[in-house]
């Protein structure tokens, strides 16, 4: 059921959950993906840029889990997800690009409140890819066709968010990083999700630097 929403508009939001409970008759889960991103430093930021990245992130990652509660308190085996980072407070984050930052980091604020808060009731997880994900934004925003063949496919995240929602909402408060999280499922081929396995891979923002990949897993390019 396709609805037309703004994250930022509460009265849209709250709408959209009301018809979707009522088309589907509840809610077992919820994604929270949406984003903004301006990669610039805090003299170069608009504040009507800023704003957004802080309505769309943080604010809209805030409302939709709130308003979700309710119905996702009815169900069997509930999970909220956000596609947010884990919570490495390095300068190095937040330096080149202070208010993407904040509100990335914000949502995945909103996981850790969230998960103690509901613990019991409903799961609150994150999710991070370890590299790039080829996606129109990563295409557009960090380098076209170059950053997109060093990039994974979005399908190493949804096979991740997948088990995810396969596991007991006692499994909650986590951050985990994609490949990490796939391997201790039982994944070993993580090359078939490689745009172009002769490019080495590209890794995100706010990936640890202790976050080494799993055991076999390479980044480098496959000759």
């Amino acid at each position: 059921m396709p609805l037309a929403v703004d994250v930022r508009e509460e009265a849209a939001v709250k709408a959209a959950i009301e018809q979707t409970a009522a088309r589907f008759g509840g809610i077992d889960i919820v994604v929270n993906n949406a984003s903004a991103i301006q990669l610039t430093p805090v003299a170069a930021t608009d504040m009507r840029r800023y704003d957004l990245m802080q309505q769309i992130n943080a604010r809209g990652t805030f409302m939709v889990s709130k308003y979700a509660l309710p119905f996702l308190a009815k169900a069997a085996n509930p999970h909220i997800l956000m596609l947010s980072p884990p919570l490495d407070m390095k300068e190095k984050w937040f330096a080149p690009a202070t208010a993407y930052a904040m509100a990335k980091f914000g949502m995945s604020l909103v996981v850790l409140g969230l998960a103690g808060e509901q613990r019991g009731r409903i799961a609150v997880n994150a999710l991070w890819p370890r590299t790039t994900i080829a996606t129109a934004a990563i295409k557009n925003l960090l380098g076209g066709d170059a950053i997109m063949r060093a990039s994974r496919t979005p399908e190493i995240l949804a096979e991740a968010a997948y088990c995810i929602f396969h596991k007991p909402k006692s499994f909650t408060g986590n951050f985990l990083i994609d490949d990490t999280f796939l391997s201790r499922e039982g994944v070993t081929d993580f090359d078939q999700y490689r745009v172009d396995p002769s490019q080495p891979l590209q890794v995100d923002f706010f990936v640890p630097d202790e976050s080494a990949p799993p055991p076999g897993v390479s980044l480098k390019a496959k000759v």
